[in-house]
């Protein structure tokens, strides 16, 4: 019986081709063909949801180059890492608004950064509506990946992060099923959170290859959880057949590093994909990946090919390995080449 192919998603926008989360990533990925898009959300100082990958924008925008907020540079411990830049926090959407987007990689993806500086950041109510009119004009669902960032951190700064969520999606006719809604974390409290306002959609666990949950961890360290007595699990540990157990019934899947299922050597060669997805799915709980992309640098060593970092290696085998796995969902960067090698190509 054949397969049933991945849902293709277009991870931040087509960021191999455009600066990530900008309009013109977003209008490129859904032109391609993806099934859908991936925006992660952070908080301004007036409680809008932004479209950015992290709260720290320093490297991903046009800040630096503004004099007046010059003062607003600081150092800050977000999920236990100190980081020192710009943050979304610190600055209203009327502020924010006045930045324009660049490429994160500027040396890897030299094409992209020459769209730097002509696209400011996007709002989730843009986003949404921008995938709504998609999906109309293009006579085909199109799904929304919605990643919450840093929800404990924006909790303890006093945002109500899973209620502006819900309120969020519910006013942009997103909460109630009508289009595909998948929510996803690296933090299980806030999608337990969010589902409980009542926000129809399927809920993704996402795990690293190695740390601790931020949410669990602090729960543990303060004491506040049930668990708060011993150590929050490891990711890996909840990725381990009893971890997948202790999951079924609060998400509905779990979204992995792709080094948990290429599972490569000391050399960087993969044996084939590693057993963690037909553990999860024996439970019945879907899996996505991430992120499948083609330059040398984010493939493992097997499949680099010469030594530039930028350039193309042997992702297909890379990939077939992670299709070979069974996945439900893959997160591109290149959306034309996830849609021909994931939808057109996939044995």
């Amino acid at each position: 019986m054949p397969r049933r192919r991945p849902l293709v998603i277009g991870h931040r926008g087509a960021p191999g081709y455009r600066p990530e989360h900008t309009r013109s990533s977003y209008d490129l990925a859904l032109a391609l063909g993806v099934d859908a898009v991936e925006p992660d959300v952070v908080f301004t100082s007036d409680g809008i949801l932004v479209v950015r990958h992290e709260n720290e924008i320093g490297s991903t925008t046009n800040v630096a180059d503004h004099p007046e907020f010059a003062d607003r540079r600081t150092t800050k411990t977000i999920d236990g890492d100190e980081l020192t830049g710009w943050f979304t926090e610190d600055f209203t959407w009327g502020e924010l608004s006045t930045l324009r987007c660049r490429e994160r990689l500027p040396q890897l993806r030299r094409q992209s950064a020459t769209f730097d500086d002509a696209q400011p950041p996007l709002r989730l109510s843009d986003l949404l509506d921008l995938v709504r009119q998609a999906s109309l004009d293009q006579g085909r669902e199109i799904g929304v990946v919605l990643e919450i960032k840093h929800a404990t951190y924006f909790a303890g700064l006093g945002y109500d992060v899973a209620g502006t969520i819900a309120a969020e999606l519910r006013a942009a006719h997103w909460a109630d099923g009508e289009l595909p809604l998948v929510l996803e974390s690296f933090e299980s409290t806030v999608l337990a959170q969010v589902r409980a306002q009542g926000v129809r959609g399927s809920y993704i666990y996402l795990l690293e290859a190695s740390g601790h949950p931020y949410d669990l961890a602090a729960a543990a360290a303060s004491g506040t959880a049930a668990a708060g007595k011993t150590a929050a699990p490891t990711y890996r540990e909840q990725a381990s057949p009893a971890g997948l157990d202790a999951l079924v019934g609060a998400v509905d899947g779990i979204s992995l590093d792709k080094r948990m299922i290429l599972a490569p050597d000391r050399l960087g060669r993969t044996a084939g994909p590693s057993r963690v997805v037909a553990d999860a799915h024996d439970r019945g709980l879907r899996v996505f990946t991430w992120t499948c992309r083609p330059e040398n640098k984010f493939l493992i060593a097997q499949f680099r090919r010469g030594r530039d970092k930028s350039a193309f290696g042997d992702y297909e085998a890379e990939w077939q390995v992670i299709a070979d796995a069974g996945v439900d969902g893959v997160f591109v960067d290149h959306a034309d080449l996830g849609v021909a090698f994931f939808r057109d190509r996939i044995r």
